[in-house]
């Protein structure tokens, strides 16, 4: 029995890696896929696969056949990097997330093994996930996330073919058209977008600077 129990209405930081410390996504379409699959397995009622559901989005005119459906999570931040991501989620329906990881995580491990024709699990066990207790608590792993690329310097070591695509822009960006999280909760408290990018960088120096907190957030990807 997992040792953290999820609450509709509290939030928590999920996080998984590739086993043996693969890369998870091999191409940018792995982390389109990804991020599709966040979107499309995110509803109450089983789609069945994404393969299957594109038909039905095809006799609806293309239209995704949510029909206003209850989500099981609401998504906050995420961070998709090449060996591994990073996930805020706000349980909303009971066994929410459960049910949300265990068809993300499945539903893209079959799509993963199917087009590079390999078995077996792509992820470290079950996913990791910690509950998020306090609001200051919930700004820092915001920070966290929506910057976790910049702090494990993505930027610099990762081949250009896959490149880490994260919840930053929608939050920092007044252009920025995607409206994918539920950001609210975090926005709400600032003045503007600006206020909390800078925030968030001040929040980034910080964790980069103590090494040692750093390693006690991820010792879970180690286990």
């Amino acid at each position: 029995m997992r040792k953290t129990p999820f609450v509709s209405g509290e939030y928590y930081h999920v996080y998984n890696r590739g086993v043996d410390k693969r890369m998870i996504f091999s191409s940018q379409d792995d982390v389109d896929r990804f991020f599709q699959s966040m979107d499309e397995f995110n509803v109450v009622e089983p789609i069945g696969s994404i393969y299957e559901n594109s038909f039905l989005k095809e006799q609806l005119g293309n239209e995704t056949p949510k029909l206003e459906e209850k989500k099981l999570v609401n998504i906050i931040v995420y961070c998709l990097n090449p060996n591994h991501y990073h996930l805020i989620l706000e349980q909303v329906t009971e066994n929410g997330i459960s049910k949300f990881m265990k068809r993300l995580n499945g539903g893209y491990t079959n799509y993963f093994n199917e087009k590079e024709k390999r078995s077996g699990s792509l992820f470290q066990g079950v996913f990791k996930a910690v509950h998020i207790d306090s609001n200051e608590y919930l700004l820092y792993v915001s920070a966290y996330v929506n910057l976790n690329d910049h702090i494990h310097q993505l930027g610099n070591e990762t081949p250009k073919l896959v490149r880490s695509r994260s919840s930053w822009a929608e939050y920092t960006d007044l252009l920025s058209k995607e409206n994918f999280c539920a950001k609210d909760i975090i926005l709400g408290q600032f003045k503007n977008r600006e206020e909390y990018k800078i925030f968030a960088k001040d929040a980034l120096k910080s964790i980069v600077a103590r090494k040692a907190d750093l390693r006690e957030m991820e010792k879970y990807l180690l286990e």
